[in-house]
């Protein structure tokens, strides 16, 4: 037998208090805001401590152990959180909805019950605003929710619980591993600044077979199925996505000859925020042709000179990173580099003989991230799975 649903206004608090740390102008605050809340893990991770006179206008919801944040805006991104008792007592923006748990819902139950797809969906179809969509908090309220007994919200918040933090370890585990090339290199090569051991410096220019390449600009109208394509968000710290999410595009024969992919390409992100501009990711084995878009440039490296496994850990140095921040041309909300800006780029080059092992290694890791990558998407389908069962 299913559990009936009800509002959420009948299952919280209707009040959950307000403060204002201008009232103890000298007195320690500590403040979450949206940005505060990573919509990933659904935790607080970027709280701000500050004096009562420095908190922003916004800094007015009071907080309690075991409330549920739920942001009003932007409610596609479901930055949602359940606040931890070291912060009791601490004050949240007014852009968040707080929800305070009565006694016949547990507050983990209602934290699991806010990151399903039904209470998302629920949200964005009542979202108003097309360039900052945002909802009320009778929105929040209005939201119909099962209500089981007790005892089976505790079974079902323990499984939920069970699974999201699996996910968490896959990913603390990922995070963890993406540390050992920079570190890798940095204990073989040096640091990229100082070159303690001497190596030849040279523009990366001299690396490669062929210039930088841009990749293919296609209307949006030819997205939706073909050939898939690396744009920007395909790659981050240096892994591609898996390949079954990358976007699809039609392709004539001539642009796919012109921009598909080979294993030891690199793509740069050649514009984009200057905290993101020039990422970039070494491409490995594809299981299909695909191409790159336009706000990035390929490099192939020339394997006499220099392995693309050793060029592309170069690249994430602090040298490159200073050197793209230097040579950035920045318009509002982006900047950009151009071919000479990547072609300059000053790479330490030790002997082949030297980068060989370096670059076995960092296929391993690669290997090993892939698997990890596999188990992660593995963790969030059955937490998905779960959220669908219980919460439908």
């Amino acid at each position: 037998m299913r559990a009936p649903r009800i509002a959420l206004r009948e299952v919280v608090e209707a009040k959950t208090g307000t403060m204002n740390p201008s009232a103890w102008p000298d007195d320690p605050v500590t403040y979450i805001d949206v940005t505060a809340v990573d919509n990933r893990t659904k935790t607080i991770t970027g709280a701000r401590t500050m004096r009562g006179a420095e908190a922003p206008s916004r800094a007015r919801r009071l907080l309690r152990t075991g409330d549920v944040l739920v942001s009003t805006v932007r409610p596609a991104l479901n930055a949602v959180a359940l606040v931890p008792q070291s912060l009791d007592g601490e004050v949240a923006s007014t852009a968040f909805c707080v929800l305070r748990a009565t006694p016949r819902v547990l507050p983990e139950y209602l934290y699991f019950f806010v990151q399903s797809a039904s209470f998302v969906g629920g949200l964005e179809r009542l979202a108003k605003g097309a360039l900052y969509p945002a909802v009320t908090e009778a929105c929040v309220f209005d939201q119909a929710m099962p209500l089981p007994s007790i005892d089976q919200q505790r079974r079902i918040a323990d499984m939920l619980l069970c699974s999201q933090r699996a996910l968490r370890l896959r990913r603390d585990i990922r995070e963890r591993t993406k540390r050992l090339m920079p570190a890798l290199y940095a204990s073989t090569f040096g640091d990229s600044l100082a070159n303690p051991k001497g190596w030849p410096v040279v523009p990366l220019e001299s690396l490669l077979k062929t210039p930088p390449q841009n990749g293919l600009y296609k209307h949006r109208s030819t997205y939706g199925d073909g050939t898939p394509i690396v744009r920007i968000d395909s790659f981050r710290d240096a892994d591609l996505c898996e390949p079954a999410r990358l976007k699809r595009l039609r392709l004539d024969d001539s642009e796919a000859r012109q921009y598909t992919l080979s294993e030891g390409d690199i793509l740069v992100n050649r514009v984009n925020s200057a905290e993101h501009l020039g990422k970039s990711v070494l491409i490995r084995a594809l299981p299909e042709p695909t191409v790159f878009e336009s706000n990035m440039m390929r490099l192939v490296v020339d394997p006499e000179r220099a392995l693309p496994q050793y060029v592309a850990s170069a690249l994430q140095t602090t040298r490159t990173r200073q050197h793209f921040l230097r040579n950035a041309k920045r318009a509002v909300n982006q900047a950009s580099l151009n071919q000479t800006d990547l072609k300059t780029v000053p790479i330490m080059l030790p002997p082949l003989e030297r980068q060989s092992p370096f670059a076995r290694y960092a296929d391993f890791t690669a290997s090993a991230r892939g698997i990890e990558a596999q188990m992660i998407s593995n963790a969030e389908a059955t937490l998905a799975s779960l959220l669908a069962k219980f919460f439908g």
